[in-house]
This record gives structure tokens, sequence and C-alpha cells, in this order.
């Protein structure tokens, strides 16, 4: 652990992020705009009361198709266009560098961690599951270093038994560790995973498996998908459902 964490910290200077080493954000007031990390989608943010709640372990999930993804570049792009830093732990290696720059996010303020989990392990199940470990062990260093506005844990295309044989205190750990700060913390997968009694659990799917597939001709355009709200606290609205547009 402390040699993993001897090279996280080297990588952070390389790239100019030491400051996330040695400065802590203020703690978050539940009452205030601050507490609250936006999405960048307009009707979204208005129906989650401001957006993704910080300090909080929240989850993104839907099968593949469902808008996941396109949804995933958009709050990365609007973290690092208010000068946020961001971290994203790729379990699958599978982050578009090409696609994620013309969505708008600011390359150089993120922190990209690459796994090497795989989609069909074969007899290989093992090395997955050490490969999920050292995702959720950089995962921890990352919040631990602090100061990103936004951590991202993809485990979206995983094989679902490496995500299921990790024990549930594992987020119980991540959510004692991202409490009381800043840092909008949110899980990405095909199914719920966890989140905190504060967090959310925002499900995507298509509105019309039929016609959610936009095209202009021969190209695509884009998917109309539905986000469905779920808040493990009763609030105001605590599950509702609003419709999103992504973009190719």
């Amino acid at each position: 652990m402390a040699l993993a964490r001897a090279h996280l910290e080297s990588l952070l200077r390389d790239r100019r992020l030491d400051r996330t080493l040695t400065t802590s954000l203020p703690q978050p007031d539940p009452r205030d705009d601050a507490a609250l990390a936006p999405s960048g989608v307009n009707a979204l943010d208005a129906r989650l009361g401001g957006g993704f709640p910080r300090g909080q372990l929240s989850e993104l999930v839907g099968p593949r198709s469902s808008g996941r993804t396109s949804l995933l570049m958009q709050m990365l792009a609007a973290a690092t266009a208010r000068d946020e830093l961001v971290a994203l732990v790729d379990t699958l290696d599978m982050f578009d560098v090409g696609s994620a720059a013309p969505a708008g996010v600011d390359l150089a303020r993120l922190l990209w961690i690459r796994g090497h989990v795989v989609v069909n392990p074969g007899l290989c199940r093992d090395l997955n599951q050490r490969a999920m470990e050292q995702a959720i062990r950089a995962l921890t260093l990352v919040l631990q270093a602090g100061n990103f506005g936004l951590v991202v844990l993809d485990v979206a295309e995983a094989p679902a038994d490496a995500v299921r044989r990790l024990p549930f205190t594992t987020w119980m750990r991540l959510q004692r560790m991202v409490e009381g700060s800043q840092t909008a913390c949110v899980l990405v997968g095909s199914q719920p995973m966890a989140r905190s009694a504060a967090g959310l659990t925002l499900q995507l799917g298509m509105r019309n498996p039929e016609l959610g597939r936009r095209f202009q001709g021969q190209l695509f355009d884009g998917l109309d998908v539905q986000a469905r709200v779920v808040r493990a606290r009763v609030r105001e609205q605590e599950e509702a459902c609003v419709a999103l547009s992504t973009s190719a």
C-alpha cells in the first residue's frame, strides 16, 4: 500500500496536481449549492435539485447503450469546466480519449487510472478478481489524496461475478473516506452496487427500445433515454424520472 501511494504521489507531481496532497477542501454545507456537483445536463440537474451530492457515494447504472457513457462524459466535462480536478478509475481500460476531448473534457485536469479487468476471463477469474481489487485500491488512494471534485469508478463492462465478489464492506469503507469532503464519488455499472444513505442511484434505460436511437440519414446522431432517480433517504420527489437525449 505504501509503494502504491508513493507511486500515485509521484504521478500527481508529474502532472502538477500535487496540491491534492496538501490542500484540503472546506467542509460542504448541505444547504449550499457547493454541496452538489452538477452533471451538466440541465433537465437532470433540475430533477436532482442541483446535481450529484458531494461527500457521498452515488451510482450511475444501466445496460449497454443506455446513455451511461455519454452522461459520464458530460459529467467529466462539466466538472473540468468548473476548474475542478477529476479522476477516473477505468477498470477495463475502455475510456475513449478521442471522444472525451471533443465532448469538452479538459484532459489536463483528468487523472486517468487504467485497469486490466477483462470482459471474458475464461478460466482466469482469479486474475480478474485481483485486478478489481487493485482498482478499488487505486480509488482508495485517490479519495485519500483529496481535492478532486469528481471521482468515478467505472466497472460497467466488468463481469458481474467480479463485482459481486467484492465484500460489501468495500462500499462502506469508501463512503467513510468520501464523507465530509467536496468530492462527488460516482460508481458506474450495469447494476446497482452500493451507495450511501444520502447518495443516489441514477438508473438509465432506453425510453423506447425501437425508436430510441436517432439517425441523421446514414449517421448515428444519439439516444433518447430515460433516467430514474432513486434516493435512499425520503426527500421531496424521492423517486422520479426524467427524459434525456445524448449526442454521438
